[in-house]
């Protein structure tokens, strides 16, 4: 069976990537943690066996870069107007490229255990969606295992309600969807603080955002 494990990413860039981290951190070191976040994601993705890895990435001038962080990585450019129809794109083009299985997840969790991924593709030998889902109503993971367009464009993201309204278009569809256990994605201070309170306590690893908050932290006497 042909699976397909996609991490959505933007290449990291001041005053672009995690702007509301900005202040504590500033835009520079923001967009420096969230390469950081990137890197703890893409070794996440390489502990889950038997499948194909992908970038799905933006901007289209960063493919050099991608590819020098993450050689062994697939390239996909996204593509569409919004979120929502760039993940559709991005599955489907998957899914009628010979993959039987695909999943997308975000690069802002970089202590997702590599199990909750790995679940993802048992659940869908029964189910026809699956969803990873966040504490903020959104999710850090969405799988199919057949194209389903309006799971994806039309859902309005980044609003509580994503899983919610998801779910909701799943039981129109007549699709089955499982859930996976809740996580959590990194886009607020309460968030940093969360994620370094976790890593301090040895509750949670990801090598590269922990030493640059250890170095932060050190900066800044926090």
């Amino acid at each position: 069976m042909k699976r397909a494990l996609l991490v959505i990413a933007k290449r990291p860039a001041a005053g672009q990537t995690k702007t509301r981290l900005a202040p504590p951190l500033s835009l520079e070191q923001a967009a420096a943690l969230y390469e950081c976040f990137l890197r703890d994601t893409l070794e996440v993705a390489r502990t889950v066996p038997k499948m194909t890895r992908f970038i799905n990435y933006l901007p289209h001038e960063s493919e050099n870069y991608f590819r020098s962080l993450a050689p062994d990585f697939e390239l996909l450019l996204q593509t569409g107007d919004d979120l929502g129809a760039r993940l559709d794109f991005a599955l489907t083009h998957c899914l009628t490229n010979g993959f039987e299985r695909a999943v997308i997840m975000d690069s802002d969790s970089p202590t997702l255990p590599a199990d909750y991924i790995a679940r993802a593709f048992d659940e869908l030998e029964e189910q026809d969606v699956v969803l990873g889902p966040c504490n903020d109503g959104g999710y850090y993971l969405i799988g199919l295992k057949k194209p389903a367009p309006r799971l994806l464009r039309e859902v309005k993201m980044s609003t509580p309600f994503v899983v919610r309204d998801t779910l909701e278009l799943a039981r129109q569809e007549n699709l089955r969807a499982a859930l996976l256990p809740e996580w959590y994605d990194v886009d607020t201070v309460n968030e940093l603080a969360q994620l370094r309170a976790e890593l301090e306590n040895g509750k949670a690893e990801a090598k590269w955002t922990h030493e640059f908050l250890k170095n932060w932290r050190l900066e800044t006497g926090d």
